[in-house]
């Protein structure tokens, strides 16, 4: 097939270097696209036929490749294919030295090889822990996105953002991969983390635009990422399953788009979009980069952008698998994409541009299509680059010259990140509370050293020092045990505060033995935890560290042990939980990182930082146009109302999807327990007497735990600020009433509702937003669950479950009754979640329908862990309507409670509930309920005995301080 189209203006012959720039100059053009665009080369143009060799189609790939030097593979693609950009990563470079080496090398073959512009090099270097690009001497080390953020300074993204950019162009980078504009809507188990700025589209925006700026005035061209949003994903777990976003195009559209809407409006050059999969109401894509829907409808059509759209690698495993490299080529180029990227294997990129070529050949590819992408590449370069540019790159002199003022910078922007979050007990700095001669305990999780950090190159593991050996800083100070990541930060405290440090890590083991002796031997602990939201061990370990530091006794008297926390990675992970008292963010784990928050345990600094986004900002309640009357509720007198109301929305629910109301009546909401302060509202029609609305709402004594334990509107009603006025009327009184520590949404006891209801996605997303606009921190949210095992009387416990069981070294026993309240009420203590303690004072009381069963230490009888069978007779089975959810007879089994001292909590979990299950089968019941499940840490354990989900939610609470600021502020 032959076609007539000259492409792009290239010239065919093999300019020397200063031939070129003098010719350029003589003519009195630039070097860039000719014929059609704004920058013309001369009269010399590629036809059909040097298309077809693949020349000019060089320059709509991105490729990277293995090496510190130019391998013959990226030679080749240079000087046969006319590869026009690389993607350089930490695989690539040494040093600031060598990496200028390195690109002048590339630049000079592109040159020989008769490229009319120079490549376009990229490079990743988003600052905290990802960077690609390290040099102790030369290249600055700044804060991540999120802790650039938490200093809530644009100014201090624009200045790091030009400085970071006067060091990249300094040796010879001209395009940076990024900012990173994802915003992080759902803070648990997304992969970003820290790279992000946090979860409030509008500050994402701002920073994101100043970010930009920087790099526009340092020379950089820009790359906003990840399109759509990589801030929501929902994961699978195979490797071949993509990440899911199934937020629906108007949801993308009012919160996830908004920093590239605005990316877009300030002059951003390129956009990466994504590999991930979408999946809602009006668009369903394998791949977004792959779909036209998204890249040239969404992206170019309705976001108004026409600059270069990069797409996610081809070599992610899941794509090349699903679809393969060659194929992938053409759906992307067709979908809209400017430059295809394949990071690093020689073959799958020849295959790429041997698709490319047959794409066009064979039709599926016009010419046109070819020739828009082609002008955006070059115009893209024109911003950032040119041969004088290329091919006399600053260097070190330069480097040298900005490198005290970037020193100087980087300390202050650090500084100003650091964050404490809480200090309940003004435990900081710790010189208030330790003489020099008390001994600190670090705990720190084993991590991954950064990939550009002076530790993961240089220090080796055998390099620890023993105890009892010589320090360099004298004998008076010592670090004991531990390992490489936080060893200098170990010693680093030891010097400034010229005292001892025990150092040892943890893992998923959870305490051992040696971690009790050291923590009862220290006089303060500091726990280290890194992303504990992913690595639920850390969050474990942290509480159960917390639990012994509470229990140390001094003198005959009970004294908390000082205990602080830092999260050194994401700041969400104790960010709500007031149980952590003295709780400080760094929002990265790099050398300057550290050293800045020893300053900060010291006194030698004190700490500006902020957590970003909402979590930051005091939510204001927003004021309805409509104000409701709103009235306590009478059970005596609006018991049939509310009984209408809950049928009328029960019905109103979709036909395949059984209600959450179901089996709910208007004596579930009713608990009457001398426990537990209760106080429900109406909104009631004046006339009529009906119900449009009500709320129930809970205290519970035992862990001062104010509950909203439901909401509900008549779906005839909704959109009136009803259920605004009811939550307004609730949370006000909970709070005049003294005494609550902590607010929650949902609850076990009535439970109704354990939390937000997600079993819909769309319901999901609109509730989440409807309780973040009234003052609710949707982002810190925590699955919770009802599960079901049907079939009782053909069900048999798996045989691995029960071999399990009896290896364990623990007793299990079933018991009835308040004669054995004393011992089970006091393992019962070790939980704080909301409602547990009622739920087995409730249990204790009704000897003839409930019972414990208990998990127990057989050389000492110490209980280790206890669940609840409730009857479907029970006294308080009413609280409990998915007892009626089917029309079999079902027990429930409830709150299990674990000694936080057991290492295999999900064995003996299992043994627990499989005892309950053997007990109930003997009852001649048909299936059995387990009432709240912890959605983020054991529904895999108990899938395995047969249970499967019967409700999803997702629990939001936060601490009483942060409600009244919400509320008042």
């Amino acid at each position: 097939m032959t076609r007539t189209h000259s492409l792009v203006a290239y010239e065919s012959r093999k300019w020397r270097r200063d031939e070129q720039l003098v010719d350029a100059r003589q003519r009195g053009v630039a070097v860039g696209l000719g014929g059609y665009g704004s920058v013309d080369l001369g009269p010399k143009t590629y036809q059909s036929a040097e298309l077809m060799g693949g020349r000019a189609m060089g320059q709509m790939f991105i490729m990277g490749f293995d090496g510190t030097e130019v391998t013959p593979q990226i030679r080749s693609l240079i000087e046969e294919h006319h590869l026009g950009t690389i993607l350089l990563t930490a695989k690539n470079l040494k040093s600031a030295e060598q990496t200028t080496k390195l690109i002048l090398d590339l630049q000079t073959i592109a040159h020989d090889a008769g490229h009319p512009v120079p490549l376009a090099i990229g490079l990743d270097q988003e600052n905290g822990g990802v960077n690609s690009l390290f040099d102790e001497i030369y290249i600055r080390q700044f804060p991540s996105a999120m802790g650039v953020a938490a200093t809530g300074s644009t100014e201090v993204a624009y200045q790091i953002a030009k400085a970071t950019g006067q060091e990249l162009s300094a040796v010879g980078i001209n395009w940076i991969m990024g900012p990173c504009l994802d915003v992080l809507t759902n803070v648990k188990n997304q992969p970003l983390g820290v790279r992000s700025m946090g979860d409030d589209p509008e500050e994402v925006s701002r920073f994101g635009v100043a970010f930009m700026k920087g790099y526009k005035d340092a020379g950089l061209a820009t790359c906003g990422k990840h399109f759509p949003s990589y801030g929501n994903l929902e994961f699978l777990g195979s490797s071949l399953d993509v990440p899911i976003i199934t937020d629906s195009l108007e949801q993308l559209s009012l919160s996830a788009l908004v920093p590239f809407r605005n990316a877009i409006s300030h002059g951003v050059d390129g956009i990466i979009v994504g590999g991930c999969a979408m999946s809602s109401a009006g668009v369903n894509v394998m791949h977004a980069c792959l779909s036209e829907q998204v890249v040239n409808n969404l992206l170019r059509d309705d976001l108004g952008f026409d600059g270069v759209v990069m797409s996610e690698c081809l070599e992610m495993e899941a794509l090349s698998q699903n679809i393969g490299v060659g194929g992938g080529t053409v759906m992307a180029v067709n979908a809209g994409c400017d430059l295809v990227l394949l990071c690093r294997l020689y073959s799958v990129q020849q295959e790429a541009i041997k698709y490319l070529k047959l794409g066009y050949e064979d039709g599926p590819i016009s010419a046109d299509r070819i020739r828009t992408s082609l002008k955006r590449v070059l115009d893209l370069k024109a911003t950032c680059t040119n041969w004088e540019k290329a091919l006399h790159p600053l260097g070190i002199p330069s480097l040298s010259t900005v490198q005290p003022a970037h020193t100087k910078l980087s300390a202050e922007a650090y500084s100003a990140s650091i964050t404490v979050v809480r200090d309940k007990d003004r435990l900081l700095p710790l010189s208030n509370i330790l003489d020099t001669e008390e001994e600190i305990l670090l705990l720190t999780p084993l991590v991954k050293p950064l990939p550009a950090s002076a530790i993961a190159k240089g220090l080796a593991p055998g390099s620890l020092t023993s105890p009892g050996s010589n320090m360099p800083w004298g004998k008076s100070v010592s670090l004991m045990s531990g390992e490489n990541i936080f060893r200098e930060f170990g010693r680093a405290i030891a010097r400034k505060r010229r005292g001892r440090v025990l150092h040892t890590s943890y893992t998923a083991h959870g305490v051992r033995p040696s971690h009790e002796n050291l923590v009862n031997r220290a006089s303060a602990i500091i726990v280290v935890t890194a992303d504990a939201n992913q690595n639920l061990y850390q969050n474990g370990f942290t509480k159960h560290v917390a639990m012994i530091c509470k229990s140390q006794w001094t003198g005959g008297e009970r004294r908390e042990k000082p205990m602080v926390v830092v999260s050194v990675s994401s700041p969400y992970d104790f960010a709500l939980d007031t149980s952590v008292g003295t709780y400080v963010c760094t929002y990265d784990f790099t050398e300057t990182a550290l050293r800045t928050l020893v300053d900060v345990l010291v006194g030698d600094l004190t700490p500006t930082g902020a957590l970003p986004g909402t979590i930051r900002q005091n939510q204001k309640t927003h004021h309805s146009r409509q104000h409701w009357l709103v009235e306590n509720y009478d059970e005596d007198h609006d018991a049939k109302a509310l009984d209408d109301l809950l049928q009328t929305i029960e019905q109103e629910g979709p036909v395949n999807h059984r209600s959450e109301l179901f089996g709910c009546s208007s004596r579930t909401f009713s608990l009457h327990n001398s426990a537990v302060e209760e106080a429900h509202y109406v909104v009631r029609n004046s006339s009529t007497r009906s119900l449009l609305g009500f709320c129930c709402t809970y205290l519970f004594k035992s862990t001062a735990a104010a509950v909203v334990g439901a909401i509900l509107v008549d779906p005839d009603r909704r959109k009136l600020s009803i259920g605004h006025s009811l939550h307004t009327r609730a949370i006000r009184n909970l709070l005049h009433r003294g005494g609550v520590k902590r607010f929650q949404l949902g609850s076990r006891l009535p439970g109704v509702y354990l939390g937000i209801p997600t079993n819909n996605q769309l319901e999901r997303k609109r509730l989440r937003r409807w309780f973040a606009s009234i003052g609710w921190n949707t982002a810190l949210s925590r699955p919770v669950c009802s599960m079901i095992l049907k079939d009782l009387a053909t069900w048999a416990a798996p045989e691995k479950i029960s071999r399990s069981m009896q290896q364990a070294e623990v007793e299990f026993d079933l018991v009835h009754g308040r004669q054995y309240a004393d011992a089970i009420i006091e393992h019962i203590r070790s939980s704080t979640r909301q409602g547990v303690m009622e739920v087995y004072q409730l249990a204790l009381d009704d000897h003839t329908s409930c019972g414990v069963i208990r998990a127990k230490r057989p050389r000492d009888g110490t209980v280790l862990g206890t669940v609840v069978l409730c009857s479907p007779g029970a006294s308080w089975a009413e609280a409990l309507p998915a007892l009626k959810d089917t029309n079999d007879i079902t027990w429930a089994i409830s709150s299990p409670v674990i000694s936080p001292s057991v290492g295999e909590y999900s064995t003996l979990l299992q043994g627990l509930i499989l005892l309950g299950i053997r007990q109930v089968k003997q009852q001649q019941a048909d299936a059995v309920l387990l009432d709240c499940v912890d959605g983020d840490g054991h529904f895999d354990s108990l899938s395995a005995m047969g249970f499967s989900v019967l409700h999803n939610f997702e629990e939001v609470s936060c601490d009483a301080e942060s409600m009244s600021m919400r509320q008042l502020g």
